[in-house]
């Protein structure tokens, strides 16, 4: 019976200890709100909140199609689950019109909403962290200014026991802490500018860093590219020059990609036009510039040079040859150049030649289309060929097209056109 009483104690106080350890972590960083709201709104500070959210891009996931902006129900799909987002409106009932500018920045800082739950992470605080106070404050007062939207926040839909304030606590242990704006005192103030934007609001590391099962990225393989779950489509790697990266590329390209998503040597397509749209054609020049700095400044991935590949099967070639004639010459052209300002080239593209072939696939299948902006108003699309094309048709024509004009990779698989057709991740 001693024995007995002896373990249970042991574990009792192991579990102790660990939720000890739990409430701490979570805790870390974290100061007592203050009693009042000390934020004086100004027409100057909601502009710049307003110029800020556009920068983290917060309507696109705050907004439900046909739906009030920022009144939030928008469903995101994660590998755990459905996330409703939230009402951001200045309702009182069901929006923030009852925070103060602390609660914001806590929320966006820390993870933690009005009430103190840990906020589910597909909310980017991981990145939102290193926003500073005075930018939360800005976009706090833009929200506070739009018009309140009394809609109810919709439940999440998420699995057990991803659908735990337990997990969540876990989860931020071993994945989380609050951060600070990045800084590099060797670097620029231009370079440590776009640091900010391109690591804080804007993001990018959710989507060009690959996760782990429990999807969470890690700071060491920031940038190195990676399968956006769910959405399936590859974010390629910002820091090599066989996916995504601009290191050579003259600045004022860079630019004009992340302004108007067209740059000549290469163009956007899939989440990033989106992502173009609602946010980055909106830069200031010195933003954007500030932004193609940092990502030029990126320390690069070494290429792992593949072994020869395997030349594809002569048949794939033949159909696919044939399918590329009869649907895509009349624009890309009978040896892939493509036409300038209007159809790129498919000859010496590296997003054609990416090791995951997702994208060109989900492209032959749904369509490509250019985001519509300032600076290119009326951009030319591509139609979609799911309902033309059968699944080995897509697959010979795009093991055609990776395997012609002196491009070279891998064959593709009808079992890949599979995967993507169904939105299944590899």
């Amino acid at each position: 019976m001693k024995r007995i009483l002896w373990t249970l104690s042991s574990v009792l106080a192991a579990l102790g200890i660990a939720a000890a350890v739990l409430i701490t972590l979570n805790l870390r960083g974290e100061e007592p709100l203050p009693a009042t709201d000390m934020l004086q709104s100004t027409p100057a500070l909601v502009q710049r909140g307003e110029y800020l959210s556009r920068i983290g891009n917060c309507m696109a996931c705050h907004t439900n199609q046909g739906g009030a902006p920022f009144a939030g129900g928008r469903g995101i799909e994660t590998p755990f689950g459905v996330v409703h987002s939230s009402n951001l409106t200045p309702d009182r009932a069901y929006g923030i019109g009852s925070w103060t500018s602390a609660e914001f920045w806590r929320a966006m800082h820390h993870g933690r909403s009005k009430d103190g739950r840990l906020l589910v992470p597909a909310f980017p605080y991981p990145n939102y962290t290193q926003v500073t106070r005075e930018d939360s404050d800005a976009i706090f007062a833009y929200l506070q200014s739009l018009p309140a939207v009394a809609e109810a926040n919709r439940e999440h839909a998420l699995r057990f026991p991803y659908n735990t304030q337990a997990a969540l606590a876990v989860w931020r242990a071993l994945f989380f802490a609050p951060g600070a704006p990045p800084t590099e005192p060797t670097q620029t103030a231009e370079y440590n500018r776009g640091a900010y934007l391109v690591s804080g609001l804007g993001h990018c590391t959710a989507c060009h860093t690959p996760r782990n099962a429990l999807g969470a990225t890690s700071d060491t393989k920031a940038f190195t590219g990676g399968l956006i779950p769910v959405q399936n489509w590859y974010a390629p790697a910002l820091n090599a020059a066989h996916e995504a990266g601009v290191k050579e590329w003259r600045t004022d390209d860079v630019v004009a990609l992340l302004k108007t998503g067209v740059a000549p040597q290469g163009s956007v397509l899939g989440p990033m036009a989106e992502v173009v749209f609602r946010s980055t054609q909106y830069l200031t020049d010195a933003d954007a510039r500030a932004m193609a700095a940092y990502l030029q400044g990126l320390p690069q991935q070494d290429r792992k040079v593949p072994a020869t590949v395997a030349a594809p099967p002569a048949s794939a070639m033949a159909r696919g040859g044939k399918v590329y004639e009869q649907q895509c010459a009349q624009c890309h052209g009978d040896q892939g150049q493509g036409e300038s300002g209007a159809f790129p080239a498919l000859a010496g593209n590296r997003a054609i030649t990416l090791a995951d072939p997702t994208n060109l696939v989900r492209v032959v299948l749904q369509g490509g289309y250019l985001p519509a902006t300032a600076g290119n108003p009326r951009p030319h699309g591509m139609p979609p060929f799911q309902q033309t094309l059968s699944d080995e048709e897509v697959a010979a024509v795009a093991t055609f097209v990776r395997n012609s004009w002196g491009n070279q990779a891998p064959g593709v698989g009808t079992i890949e056109v599979y995967r993507a057709r169904e939105r299944r991740g590899m």
